[in-house]
């Protein structure tokens, strides 16, 4: 398979889990600030390096779950950037067209990129994918914490799109096995 059908296949999986959760609760996810969202893609990350440091978890979600989160939380994240948090619920029929939006401009975003690096991402050990998204947390709390300014870096939103993609590089290693 090719990196791009690799992705599409993790596109569906990920937006399988959204949709379901979605009819489970709704879009109760708008209240949430950005910040919230970071926080929580945070502990979803922490976990995955916990487990992959420990070698075991206590609790049933695994590895794959806790990407798949990352990735959901991520776009909902560059949701709430563009439209706000609100108490407000966004039509079911919205919430998936924003989020097939932001994961194909993550994919296209990936496809630029795997071309400049050459699939380098392959060479990868999935622990890498963990630390990187971790480190691209703890540059998105600081550009939260300086309201959103920055100097000469990226904003909020690329670095989300950095952890979706380091996410969907975790998940091909994990269902295809390479």
């Amino acid at each position: 398979m090719t990196t791009n059908e690799q992705y599409d296949s993790i596109i569906k999986i990920c937006t399988d889990i959204y949709t379901k959760k979605m009819k489970d609760y709704g879009t109760a996810w708008r209240i949430l600030r950005p910040t919230s969202l970071t926080d929580q893609i945070y502990i979803k990350a922490q976990r995955i390096r916990s487990i992959e440091e420990k070698g075991m978890s206590k609790i049933e979600d695994d590895i794959r779950s806790e990407f798949i989160g990352i990735v959901n939380y991520c776009i909902m994240g560059i949701i709430q950037l563009e439209l706000g948090p609100s108490d407000q619920a966004l039509e079911h029929d919205k919430a998936l067209e924003l989020y097939n939006t932001y994961f194909q401009e993550a994919k296209s975003l990936m496809e630029k990129k795997n071309h400049d690096y050459d699939e380098a991402w392959r060479s990868m050990r999935v622990s890498s994918y963990t630390d990187l998204i971790l480190m691209k947390i703890n540059r998105t709390k600081q550009i939260e914490d300086n309201k959103g300014k920055t100097i000469i870096s990226e904003g909020i939103d690329a670095n989300y799109y950095d952890m979706i993609n380091y996410s969907v590089f975790g998940l091909i290693k994990l269902e295809f096995g390479e």
